[in-house]
C-alpha cells in the first residue's frame, strides 16, 4: 500500500507518457484512494482476485470473459465488475441492461463452479466511488436461463 502512489506513477508514465505530469497524478490519486477505502476493503484485499478469467456454459449458452475483481472466501463468492462512468445511475436497477446481463452470466456460472456457497455480484462505479451489490431477483431477471427483457 505504501508503494502505490510511486508504482501507479511508474505504470501510467509506460502506458501513457503523453498525458502531462498533472494528470498522471490527478489519476493515480484517485485511483489509490479508492484501493484505500475501507468499504471496498474485500475487493481489493488480500486474496481477491485481479482480472479473473471465467468460461464455461450455463443453459446451453457459452460464458466467456473476464471478472474485474474476485473475492473467493469459504462462506461466499463476490464478484465485482468495474464501472468507470462519468455518471453512474441513481440506483443499481437503473444500471445499463449489458451490464446487469454480463453480472449474470457471470454469477449463474459461478453457482455452477461454487454449488455450496451463495455468489454475490456488484457493481463498483469508480467515479462515485459506490458499490452497488445487485440484488439476486434483479440477476436471475437477466441470467442466461431467464426469458430476454427489452
Amino acid at each position: 500500500a505504501a508503494d502505490r502512489t510511486a508504482a501507479g506513477g511508474r505504470l501510467l508514465q509506460g502506458l501513457a507518457p503523453e498525458l502531462a505530469a498533472a494528470d498522471r497524478e490527478a489519476l493515480v490519486r484517485q485511483v489509490v484512494d479508492l484501493l484505500a477505502r475501507p468499504e471496498f476493503g474485500a475487493v481489493f484485499g488480500a486474496g481477491s482476485r485481479a482480472e479473473q478469467p471465467i468460461c464455461g456454459v450455463v443453459a446451453g449458452r457459452a460464458i466467456l470473459g473476464q471478472i474485474d475483481r474476485l473475492v473467493v472466501t469459504e462462506r461466499e463468492i463476490l464478484l465485482v465488475d468495474c464501472k468507470s462512468n462519468r455518471v453512474p445511475p441513481a440506483t443499481v436497477a437503473d444500471a445499463p441492461l449489458a451490464y446487469l446481463r454480463q453480472l449474470a452470466a457471470y454469477r449463474a456460472l459461478l453457482m455452477q463452479i461454487y454449488p455450496d456457497r451463495p455468489v454475490r455480484a456488484a457493481l463498483l462505479w469508480t467515479e462515485a466511488p459506490r458499490l452497488d451489490e445487485v440484488p439476486p431477483s434483479l440477476l436471475d431477471r437477466h441470467a442466461p436461463h431467464a426469458e430476454p427483457t427489452a
